[in-house]
């Protein structure tokens, strides 16, 4: 009777986000949106500094809010602790030890979850990662005794990485220390709230980890079977929300465009995502960024090209959920200019611009990724314990891809495109 009282509320309130054929609904009308990736959001409200980590909560939500941005992808899963793949991971982790979850972690997502809610703002949850940063699958191999403590220390070559990251689809005992976890978040109740994370309309979306690649040919049979278990399995706890699986998209599964289009068929898995990173992907050499940003932009024309055919014959939305550029030269400072990622991500709103005006399959995009007021500590390039979190994760040079709330420029970019899908919607 309790959870009955709590739903009617809740659908009183304000509307969950669902989908309708290939486009999201919010409020009875279709849903657009401009994002940001604030992965770290959840863990602003803990530790020592819990009170300053309230304030930036707050000041930053107030910020993006302004901004335009309503939707945020947020880690709600990590796992283990010391070094893996030879750098640091996240700290503080959920689940620092097998089967042994810090539950008061998650007094931070609550605090974000809480606060979002108060500026009609809503967070698409990661509920693991394929890579290292927050430890992921690599430890689940680790605790199962399929990775050794010293593989998993050091520096993995990048076929090791792969072998290793592959076996997770076919470890039984992975899969279900990974469900715990599942379990643990989804049966969680927002100590200020008191509304189920099941029932909370400040949610988008459950997403099954952060990229999970098969990794190896191997292992597609397996990891197919994987996806389309546990959307069934989230979509048979919570009927509120939207399930999606975090994939890059064709980069992800080897050029296979029909793996990708096979693991979102399942009706459990609601929408597609797509990440773009030319970086990492080569598509630009040295530090020149500015010389090559019309073959970025050409080549990510082509890429997204490919996914919105995909997401038409499928008929579910699709979000262009992380894509990053760094600052020109390649500088970390917040003082070095963003001319080139500017141009780049005015290409990447404006097609879903264009998809928006003819209620098309793209439908959000979330910028890789928010900063906020955080800045790098000059001399140091990799986080370390006690450092402000930022857009970039704990193995990446602090401030490669972040947008600091000072980068002007691309706010306004930012806030011009949101303005334009606010006016319709």
């Amino acid at each position: 009777m309790i959870a009955c009282g709590i739903r009617a509320t809740v659908a009183k309130d304000v509307a969950f986000v669902s989908r309708q054929d290939h486009q999201f609904i919010r409020n009875n009308k279709p849903y657009y949106f401009i994002g940001a990736n604030y992965w770290y959001g959840g863990m602003l409200a803990i530790g020592k500094d819990s009170t300053q980590g309230k304030e930036r909560v707050k000041k930053e939500l107030d910020f993006l809010k302004s901004q335009g941005v309503n939707n945020l992808r947020v880690l709600a899963g990590s796992e283990g602790r010391g070094l893996v793949n030879g750098v640091e991971r996240l700290k503080p982790s959920l689940q620092p030890e097998q089967g042994r979850f810090q539950s008061d972690i998650l007094q931070g997502l609550d605090y974000l979850l809480s606060e979002m809610a108060k500026r009609d703002m809503v967070a698409v949850l990661y509920l693991s990662n394929n890579w290292e940063w927050s430890g992921g699958f690599l430890q689940y191999l680790n605790w199962n005794k399929k990775i050794s403590d010293s593989i998993m220390r050091s520096k993995m070559s990048w076929d090791g990485l792969r072998d290793n990251t592959s076996m997770f689809y076919s470890c039984e005992p992975c899969k279900q220390d990974y469900l715990k976890q599942v379990d643990l978040i989804m049966n969680r109740v927002n100590m200020y709230t008191g509304r189920p994370y099941i029932q909370d309309p400040a949610i988008m979306a459950w997403q099954l980890a952060n990229e999970p690649r098969p990794m190896r040919t191997s292992a597609v049979e397996d990891y197919k079977k994987w996806t389309s278990s546990v959307a069934s399995y989230i979509k048979s706890k919570d009927r509120n929300h939207l399930v999606t699986i975090g994939t890059e998209g064709i980069m992800g599964t080897d050029e296979s465009a029909e793996l990708f289009r096979e693991v979102h068929a399942p009706p459990q898995v609601d929408y597609l995502t797509v990440h773009i990173w030319p970086k990492n992907w080569q598509w630009f050499k040295g530090t020149d960024i500015n010389a090559q940003v019309k073959e970025v932009i050409k080549r990510s024309d082509g890429y997204i090209s490919r996914h919105v055919s995909i997401a038409r014959e499928l008929k579910k939305p699709m979000v262009i959920e992380e894509f990053g550029l760094p600052r020109d030269e390649h500088l970390f400072s917040p003082s070095s200019a963003t001319t080139a990622r500017d141009e780049y991500f005015q290409t990447v709103f404006s097609s879903l611009k264009k998809s928006y005006l003819a209620g098309d399959v793209i439908s959000g995009c979330n910028i890789w990724s928010f900063g906020g007021q955080a800045r790098p500590r000059e001399g140091q390039l990799l986080w370390k314990e006690g450092d402000d979190f930022m857009g970039d994760p704990p193995q990446e040079e602090q401030g490669l891809n972040s947008i600091f709330d000072s980068d002007a420029s691309t706010w306004t970019l930012i806030k011009s495109f949101a303005d334009t899908l606010s006016r319709k919607n």
